[in-house]
């Protein structure tokens, strides 16, 4: 993110703390009044790095998603779950994640980047699932019972759905070609 992307507000109010956030594709960061120019780039500077080790955190790689999945395929699946690829995608409007398990490839939507990592960990292990077992049967549901955060999980992203007027489900075997499996999510009624 350039400089031109950050927008600086100093307050009175404002003692000691520095905090920063993003907003509207802008990091705006909150520094006291009293501070000279050059600490205010100090802790510019500061405040971006920081906001970027976050986003690294929060927002995996693809790479680092394979080794997420193969970490949760060896815990909680025996690692029997074996993808083949498995990648971040951002034309999944309606989907948390999908899996072809035809040809073994997981997809899992944006919209997950910045959730907390329980629940990406239980999208990822969702997808996984579905290598072995396509649809959401009992087979399926045997699978996840082994992750402790199954139920917080899914209910944080019932609440997801739900503050975004999204209607959640959990998206049965399509019965098309591609024989895919989705933890789907649409408009509400």
């Amino acid at each position: 993110m350039g400089s031109t992307d950050v927008e600086v507000r100093r307050s009175r109010k404002r003692r000691r703390t520095v905090s920063a956030y993003r907003e509207d594709g802008r990091t705006i960061v909150l520094i006291p009044a009293r501070f000279s120019k050059a600490e205010e780039q100090q802790w510019v500077a500061t405040m971006l790095d920081k906001l970027a080790k976050g986003d690294k955190r929060r927002r995996p790689s693809d790479a680092q998603l394979r080794t997420r999945s193969a970490e949760l395929s060896q815990r909680y699946l025996g690692g029997q779950a074996r993808p083949t690829s498995i990648r971040w995608v951002t034309n999944q409007n309606s989907r948390w994640g999908s899996c072809t398990p035809a040809d073994g490839t997981i997809r899992i939507s944006t919209r997950v980047k910045g959730m907390p990592g329980f629940v990406l960990d239980y999208v990822i292990l969702h997808e996984l699932a579905h290598l072995l077992s396509p649809g959401h049967g009992s087979d399926f549901w045997a699978l996840l019972e082994g992750y402790p955060r199954l139920e917080r999980a899914r209910g944080y992203l019932e609440g997801v759905a739900a503050t975004a007027g999204l209607d959640l489900s959990d998206g049965e075997t399509d019965s098309g070609e591609l024989g895919q499996a989705a933890l789907d999510f649409g408009p509400s009624d």
